[in-house]
C-alpha cells in the first residue's frame, strides 16, 4: 500500500503536466502571437537579414583591403630548366635554400563604378526583402483574424444551438405536460421530442466546428500542440476595428507592401543595369605589399611592392552586352508586374467596399428577421397553450427562428470579415489589429 501512494502521486503529477491551462487569447493577443512566433513571419525577418548582410558584402568590394602573412620558403631551382641550355662552370641546380618573410599586402578600388551601383542595387535589395517582410506579416494577420472570427463564429453557433436545445426542451416539456393533463395528444409530444434531439445533435456538430476552428487558430500560432486555446473575445463578437472607406483606394497606392516590393525590384534592376553599362569603363586600382625578409630573422631586410592598375575592357565576349539585356527584360517584367499588382489592389479595394456594404445591409435585415421569428414563437406557444392550434405551428416557428439566429450569426461574421477584407485591401491590417 506504501507503494502504490507515490506511483499515484506521480500519474496524477503527470496528468497535470500534460493538461497546461487553457491559452485564453484576445484578437489583439492572437495578432501579436502570430507575428512573433509564426514560421512565415520568422523566415520573412531572416530574410531581411541576409538582405542586410548581402548590402555588407556589396559595400566590403569598396574598401581597402588588407591582410598579414608569414611564410618559410625552401627553394631548389633547376638552371638548365630555366635558361633552356646548360651553362658551363655552373651546377645544374641552385639550392637547396630556405628564406623568410612577413609582412601586410593591401589592395584598393580607387575607381569602379560597377562596385558602386552593385552597391547601390544590394541597398535597394534590403528595400525590396522588407516590403516582402510586410507582406507576410499581412498576410500572416488576415489569417489569423479570418480563423479568429471564424472560432467567434462557431462559438456564437454554440451558443445559438445550446439556447434552440433549451427552447426544444421547453417546448417539449410544455407538449408533455398538456398530454398529461389530457388536453394535447401524443404525436404532439413525439412531434417535441424529434425536434429536441434534432437540436441536440445541431449542438453536437457546432461544438465540432468550434474544436475545428480553435485547431486551426493555434496551428497558425505556432503554439504547443498540447495547448488548447480559447477566445478571449467571444462575448464581444461584433467589436472589430472600423476602416475609414474615403481616399481608401489612394492610402492602398503608398501602404500596400506588394506594389511597394515591386517598385524596390525596379529600382534594382535600374542600377543593375547601369552597373552592366559602367562594366565598360576603366578601372582604376592599387595594390600593395610590403615585409621583412631574409635567410633568418636576425639577416631580414625590409623588402616592399607598390603598384597602380588601370584595367580598360576590350573585349570580354558578349558579356556586358548579354548582362544589359538580361537588366532591360527584368525591367520590363516588373513593369508588367507593377501593372498586374495596382489592377489588382483597384479590384480587391473595389470588391471589399461593395462587400462590405452588402454585409452592412444583411445585418439589419438579420436583425429585423431574428426579432420577427421570436414573435412569432411566443406567438404560436400561446396558441398551442390556448388550445388553438397543436404543436406544428410551434415547431414551425422554431424552425424559422433557427433559421433567423443561424443568418444573424452568418450575416455578422460575413460584415466583420468584409471590414477584414477592406483593411486587407488598403495594407491596414498589422497597423489595424495589432497595435
Amino acid at each position: 500500500m506504501k507503494l502504490r501512494i507515490p506511483i499515484l502521486l506521480a500519474l496524477a503529477a503527470g496528468a497535470f503536466a500534460q493538461d497546461p491551462a487553457p491559452l485564453k487569447l484576445s484578437l489583439r493577443d492572437a495578432v501579436q502571437l502570430a507575428l512573433k512566433q509564426n514560421p512565415r513571419v520568422i523566415l520573412a525577418n531572416l530574410g531581411v537579414a541576409q538582405s542586410q548582410q548581402e548590402s555588407n558584402i556589396a559595400r566590403s568590394a569598396l574598401l581597402p583591403q588588407a591582410g598579414a602573412r608569414v611564410s618559410e620558403t625552401v627553394t631548389r631551382a633547376n638552371l638548365e630548366a630555366a635558361f633552356g641550355l646548360r651553362i658551363p662552370g655552373f651546377a645544374q641546380h641552385i639550392g637547396p635554400y630556405r628564406y623568410e618573410q612577413g609582412g601586410i599586402g593591401f589592395t584598393a578600388e580607387v575607381l569602379d563604378l560597377t562596385l558602386w551601383r552593385r552597391y547601390r542595387a544590394s541597398q535597394t535589395g534590403i528595400d525590396s526583402s522588407r516590403a516582402q517582410e510586410s507582406t507576410v506579416r499581412e498576410e500572416s494577420v488576415m489569417l489569423v483574424v479570418s480563423q479568429y472570427l471564424g472560432g467567434q463564429r462557431a462559438a456564437a453557433e454554440v451558443e445559438a444551438a445550446r439556447s434552440r436545445v433549451d427552447l426544444a426542451q421547453a417546448l417539449f416539456d410544455q407538449a408533455a405536460d398538456l398530454q398529461k393533463n389530457g388536453v394535447g395528444t401524443g404525436i404532439d409530444t413525439l412531434r417535441s421530442n424529434v425536434e429536441l434531439q434534432n437540436e441536440k445533435q445541431r449542438l453536437i456538430v457546432a461544438r465540432t466546428e468550434l474544436e475545428t476552428a480553435l485547431y486551426g487558430l493555434a496551428r497558425l500560432l505556432n503554439v504547443d500542440p498540447k495547448q488548447r486555446v480559447e477566445l478571449a473575445d467571444a462575448v464581444s463578437f461584433f467589436d472589430t476595428p472600423e476602416v475609414n472607406v474615403d481616399q481608401t483606394l489612394e492610402r492602398a497606392w503608398q501602404a500596400r507592401p506588394e506594389l511597394r516590393q515591386v517598385l524596390a525590384q525596379q529600382q534594382k534592376a535600374q542600377l543593375e543595369l547601369r552597373a552592366a553599362s559602367d562594366a565598360r569603363l576603366p578601372k582604376v586600382s592599387v595594390t600593395g605589399s610590403w615585409a621583412e625578409q631574409g635567410l633568418n630573422s636576425s639577416t631580414a631586410i625590409p623588402v616592399y611592392s607598390y603598384q597602380a592598375n588601370l584595367d580598360v575592357p576590350l573585349f570580354t565576349g558578349g558579356r556586358i552586352q548579354a548582362e544589359r539585356t538580361k537588366a532591360e527584360l527584368a525591367i520590363r517584367q516588373l513593369k508588367q508586374q507593377e501593372q498586374e499588382v495596382r489592377n489588382r489592389i483597384v479590384l480587391d479595394v473595389q470588391t471589399s467596399i461593395a462587400h462590405l456594404g452588402s454585409a452592412r445591409s444583411e445585418v439589419d435585415v438579420a436583425k429585423l428577421g431574428i426579432e420577427l421569428a421570436r414573435q412569432e414563437v411566443e406567438q404560436s406557444r400561446d396558441r398551442f397553450q390556448a388550445g388553438v392550434t397543436n404543436n406544428v405551428e410551434v415547431i414551425q416557428a422554431q424552425d424559422g427562428l433557427a433559421r433567423a439566429g443561424d443568418n444573424q450569426i452568418a450575416a455578422l461574421y460575413r460584415y466583420n470579415q468584409a471590414r477584414a477584407d477592406l483593411a486587407r485591401s488598403a495594407g491596414q491590417m498589422e497597423a489595424l489589429y495589432a497595435r
